[in-house]
């Protein structure tokens, strides 16, 4: 699943996400979703997820 829509994404679930400062490489955080900061049902680039370490990004992966 990708993490496109809101729906699909639940606090304590395990995903990929990309920092901002990661944008450009790509690179991927791996963590567990503490709080969704998208309000909206869908997003083109990821849903915007605040992880337990305190990591803002979207997500790209649901493990």
């Amino acid at each position: 699943m990708n993490g496109n829509t809101r729906s699909h994404i639940q606090p304590g679930i395990k995903v990929k996400i990309v920092l901002k400062a990661d944008q450009r490489s790509g690179k991927l955080t791996e963590g567990i979703v503490k709080d969704i900061l998208t309000n909206s049902p869908t997003h083109p680039h990821g849903i915007k997820v605040r992880l337990i370490s305190g990591d803002v990004g979207r997500v790209k992966e649901i493990c």
